[in-house]
């Protein structure tokens, strides 16, 4: 019996039970089995045992402790014996340094045969070697991670599964998903003209097997095997390369002129790095289906009759197809990666991409007019992940068609202002001409009211002829709140009548604004007139305004009827009423009115609502710089 002992460490006694008899059998060892990982410490200090066999339960106070052993007693030959969810992680199992490694199921007599190698004391193991360039493969693993060249990706995996087992041969073959047959992706020390003209069907043979069975062969004997490529060898690995359950090829290495043994160890080495094989098929298949769809995309956005323009976070051009070109004349002319203001003079574009972080999608729309009076239609959206797109639509066409529709109005209303006036002369005298009757009075009374509506449709026509053909344009310096306040007085009576509270709040240092007074006041009081028409008996009408970065924010905001969330784009189109308001007198003008005032001063308007509860009404207008 040795005088020194192996010291066998397996608390959890996993493998001991089944090792222990063969150990003590075949060789007559004397094992120590201490009860714990501090009690294998304590017994390194009174012992030295001519090999350590460390079973790893796994956790990072037994792969510690392995250290600790190791740094305890540096030349003392170390066993590891690793369940399977330990081999997984090789970067923590490499601290150790271990001469030998099995993953279950363990083999006894494998273990026996590492024991015979590595416990005669003074003996240099050439494992060490080994465990070095089993550090180097976990570097390599990730330089594979983050390869985009799948060839080379490939071959040094093939390369490494050959030098880390020792091999002779290595190759990565993968199956032809149109034939059936395997052909070898990447080799090792084959010749080029055997690898370029390799086709092997799959039945009858050691790589169908684990093609079929999804599971690894190990060929490890003293008489040479026939494998199916027509050449003997002494012992092989064939590990399947396994894709979302399915075997989409094999890596495999083999020994036919050494005898070499290969072993369970590098067996475990073989599917680490089948595993990595597959990564780097699946991260080339990603990419290249990345690159095809990008090649798709830029082709469409390329072709398409609108200008697109797709810039990163920070404003630089990323795509501008060629309709942008063209407009901005850019030529091919190297303007990707600058930033979008020194690409495109144009002041309306600079400030739509301005407003890019705004939340309110009617602040990323705008209209551009370029040099050769063409309007086009700008919508910013942002990307999640690249950054901002600007589609640009040509309008011109419907510009002038909107055009030519409110001069043809402009001029029906104005033809028809004279004979409406003559009606209602008429209408008025019959009731002086001679007694009436009580019904003829009711026919009258709903002939006036009728040619009074008209009469306000027409006014209402003429003044948003007027406004967008810019007739009204004479602008001076008008203070806002005394607007505000002129207006709030015109309301007051009729709010009152419905017992509605005013609440009011001026900001007084606004400074004074260069626009049409008339105009502005128009569209206050088509504001409050709607707020007071709208909202029940006994509500709120509020009314705000407030200086904020150089520009005047005007609110009018009620507790009334609300209007129906998919109806708000449409509120500030001509003749367009919500469908909750039918029943309610109205030119369906005043909020049209409304919004070409606002845009003749430079400011916009938009509106948030809720049905049933509230409408708030925002008006943003510049404030001149001093």
């Amino acid at each position: 019996m040795p005088e020194s002992p192996v010291l066998f460490v397996d608390p959890a006694r996993v493998f001991l039970p089944s090792m222990e008899e063969i150990l003590t059998r075949e060789r007559r060892y004397r094992i120590l089995t201490p009860a714990s990982i501090p009690d294998a410490l304590k017994a390194l200090e009174t012992v030295a045992p001519r090999a350590a066999i460390l079973a790893m339960p796994g956790g990072a106070e037994a792969l510690d402790a392995a250290t600790r052993i190791r740094t305890f007693r540096p030349g003392l030959p170390i066993i590891l014996l690793l369940p399977k969810n330990v081999a997984k992680n090789f970067s923590d199992v490499l601290r150790v340094r271990a001469d030998e490694m099995f993953v279950e199921p363990v083999n006894p007599g494998d273990v026996l045969a590492a024991l015979n190698r590595h416990s005669v004391v003074g003996t240099t193991s050439p494992i060490h070697v080994r465990v070095r360039e089993l550090e180097a493969l976990v570097q390599l693993a990730k330089n594979i991670n983050s390869q985009l060249d799948l060839d080379q990706a490939l071959a040094s995996i093939v390369d490494a599964a050959v030098r880390l087992t020792g091999a002779e041969e290595g190759s990565l073959m993968l199956v032809d998903p149109v034939t059936g047959e395997l052909y070898m992706r990447a080799s090792k020390n084959f010749d080029e003209e055997f690898v370029r003209t390799f086709r092997m069907k799959v039945e009858d043979s050691l790589a169908g097997e684990v093609i079929s069975k999804g599971m690894p062969i190990l060929l490890d004997g003293e008489s040479p095997k026939k494998i199916k490529t027509s050449f003997l060898v002494h012992s092989l690995i064939f590990v399947p390369l396994l894709r979302q359950e399915k075997t989409i090829g094999l890596l495999g290495v083999d020994n036919r002129a050494a005898r070499r043994p290969l072993h369970e160890s590098d067996l475990s080495l073989m599917q680490a790095l089948a595993e990595h094989a597959v990564i780097a098929l699946e991260n080339a298949r990603l990419h290249e289906a990345t690159q095809t769809h990008m090649r798709q995309l830029e082709t469409v956005i390329e072709q398409v009759e609108d200008g697109v323009i797709i810039t990163d976070p920070e404003g630089r051009l990323l795509i501008a197809n060629r309709t942008i070109r063209g407009l901005f004349r850019l030529g091919d002319s190297s303007v990707l990666g600058r930033p979008i203001r020194d690409v495109f003079p144009n002041l309306e574009l600079h400030v739509l991409f301005a407003r890019r972080q705004s939340e309110l999608a009617k602040q990323r729309r705008t209209e551009i007019t370029l040099a050769d009076e063409r309007v086009w239609s700008a919508h910013l959206t942002p990307i999640e992940g690249v950054g901002y797109a600007i589609v640009l639509n040509d309008i011109t066409q419907l510009k002038e068609l909107d055009r030519l529709k409110s001069e043809f109005v402009s001029t029906v209303s104005h033809d028809l202002r004279s004979p409406l006036t003559t009606i209602l002369g008429y209408v008025d005298l019959i009731e002086r001409a001679g007694p009436v009757t009580d019904q003829q009075k009711t026919f009258i009374r709903r002939i006036q009211n009728s040619v009074g509506s008209i009469t306000t449709l027409i006014s209402d026509l003429l003044d948003l002829g007027k406004i967008e053909s810019g007739i009204d344009s004479q602008k001076e310096p008008i203070q806002l709140n005394a607007l505000a306040r002129n207006a709030l007085e015109g309301v007051r009576g009729r709010a009152e009548a419905k017992q509605l509270r005013l609440d009011v709040s001026l900001d007084d240092s606004i400074p004074a604004l260069n626009g049409n007074p008339v105009r502005l006041r128009q569209m206050i009081v088509n504001l409050l007139d709607n707020a007071v028409k709208y909202t029940p008996e006994g509500g709120t009408v509020g009314f705000a305004t407030r200086l904020e970065a150089d520009q005047a924010f005007l609110w009018v905001s009620d507790s009334g009827i609300g209007i129906p969330p998919q109806e708000l784009p449409y509120v500030f189109n001509k003749f367009y009423r919500a469908t909750n308001v039918q029943n309610t007198a109205g030119t369906g003008l005043g909020l049209s009115i409304v919004k070409s005032i606002a845009e003749i001063h430079g400011g916009r308007v938009w509106v948030d609502s809720e049905s049933g509860k509230e409408t708030k009404f925002t008006v943003v207008l510049p404030v001149p710089k001093e």
